[in-house]
């Protein structure tokens, strides 16, 4: 084997750490960009952000805050003082109004008493603290409120509550036997505090306590008591075993059944405490002159610069650490501002894409929604799949139909009899409207939404209708069926 020294050429990819921050910002959403702006303007002493006043503003600013100290100074060096000297307060900074008969003040100062959110089984042990319950029934209260689920039913037998209450009782010396009565007693009391129906065991139970709750001469109150009765026959919608068996007719069933429906199904949801789950719009879509103009949120935009102090201090011919530190900052920061630009760039040039095939989904909804994939918008845009995924991933549209994910303009598709295709979105919105358009004495069924479609040219199965109407948390048709 002969050994010999060559050239050879070759491509070849390499990521460098330029582009592999590009792409990390790609797929960050706004609050991670922001958080990532803020990490390298700590770390990178030549990235500043451009603030909203602008130098010439400040420097006027400046100046007038220099002559007004100026005028200030000569006065108070002048050989007579005037009466009046100038002051830096104002006599409503010092004096605050009081009420008199002469006039009242336009807001008045009122201490800020609001209390923290209260959940609910702090607010039924407020409630038990107050009644007079010895120390084992408060005992056997605390027992129940801690087995409360978060809609206030009760989620344990009571045998389990029974046996909790007498291992802490002998965990405490104590010789007191706890039976199930006693246990049903306590929970007697906790029914009727606020909100009626707390630690219920079943709905029935519940819509039954808030019954006995409401004054005697309700309307319809003992009909529907009688109807809790046959609580199984109520949730299978069987109503004519109903009325035969409660002998109500059904003018009495319809009213007793609309008074069910005022109640509390679930009497601790009110207490749930919900995080307001906000998301800031990446990019806006709004119409004008009949055109639809796609622009990034200002808001999310931050505008950076190289800080120009510290540029200036870079020598060229001086190889010092300090200069060569200051270089290596001024090199990563006009790589990071370019990394950033090019997100921006990118986002808008997919989100333009985007709206141009989705204009009919802005003009009337839902149902004008197009089929779309990832590979559709890459060939105009002229990227990759994986770079157009990575851009609307955690990004949100705003337009007048609502905010969007970027992800919900991509759906899969199904063929028409017109040999066209229509959008999963789309069909879901029309399946929707007919269940919603339905007579509720005769709901349609799946097979009958099929035909339907298939009359305006969207050819799918019943099973698939049925799939679609499952995702959008509609009941079967037997069980949306009334009969009165």
């Amino acid at each position: 084997m002969k050994l010999s020294v060559g050239l050879k050429v070759a491509n070849s990819l390499s990521l460098t750490p330029q582009l592999q921050q590009a792409i990390r910002l790609l797929q960050l959403s706004s609050l991670e960009l922001e958080q990532e702006i803020q990490v390298q303007l700590d770390s990178n002493p030549l990235l500043e952000k451009v603030e909203e006043l602008s130098n010439i503003e400040s420097l006027t600013s400046l100046e007038d805050q220099e002559r007004n100290d100026k005028d200030l100074t000569n006065e108070l060096n002048a050989n007579t003082l005037p009466d009046d000297l100038p002051v830096d307060t104002d006599w409503d900074d010092v004096y605050t109004h009081q009420p008199t008969s002469l006039g009242s003040p336009e807001y008045e100062d009122r201490e800020d008493n609001r209390q923290g959110h209260l959940g609910l089984k702090e607010h039924v042990l407020e409630q038990i603290n107050l009644l007079h319950f010895s120390a084992v029934d408060r005992l056997i209260a605390h027992c129940i409120v801690d087995s409360l689920d978060e809609k206030g039913f009760l989620d344990a037998e009571i045998s389990e509550i029974t046996a909790s209450v007498q291992h802490l009782l002998e965990s405490m010396d104590y010789d007191d036997e706890v039976e199930d009565d006693e246990v049903l007693v306590v929970l007697k009391h906790i029914q009727h505090l606020d909100p009626a129906g707390v630690a219920s065991r079943n709905l029935a139970e519940c819509l039954s306590v808030q019954l006995e709750s409401l004054p005697v001469h309700t309307a319809y109150r003992r009909e529907a008591l009688t109807l809790l009765s046959h609580y199984e026959l109520l949730i299978s919608n069987e109503l004519p075993k109903l009325v035969k068996q409660t002998g109500l007719n059904p003018d009495q069933l319809k009213c007793a059944v609309d008074l069910l429906k005022t109640l509390k199904a679930y009497p601790g949801m009110e207490f749930e405490e919900k995080d307001s789950d906000y998301q800031i719009p990446d990019v806006v879509v709004m119409k004008k002159n009949d055109h639809w103009q796609v622009q990034l949120n200002p808001d999310v935009m931050p505008k950076l610069r190289v800080n120009s102090f510290y540029a200036n201090m870079i020598k060229r011919a001086d190889q010092s650490n300090d200069n060569q530190y200051l270089r290596n900052q001024m090199l990563d920061a006009k790589n990071f501002i370019k990394s950033v630009d090019e997100r921006h760039k990118t986002l808008l040039k997919v989100a333009t894409c985007i709206v141009e095939h989705q204009k009919m989904f802005l003009e009337i909804g839902a149902e004008g929604m197009r089929p779309l994939v990832l590979r559709d918008i890459a060939e105009e845009v002229e990227l990759h799949e994986s770079t157009v995924s990575r851009v609307t991933t955690n990004k949100f549209m705003l337009t007048p139909r609502g905010l969007f994910e970027l992800k919900y303009f991509f759906s899969s598709h199904v063929a028409t009899t017109s040999g066209g295709e229509a959008s999963s979105i789309a069909i879901r919105a029309k399946i929707k409207k007919l269940i919603s358009e339905e007579n509720p004495r005769k709901p349609l069924s799946d097979n009958i939404i099929a035909n339907l479609l298939k009359q305006d040219g969207i050819d799918v199965a019943r099973r698939t209708v049925a799939k679609y109407r499952e995702s959008l948390h509609i009941p079967s048709s037997s069980e949306r069926k009334v009969l009165i």
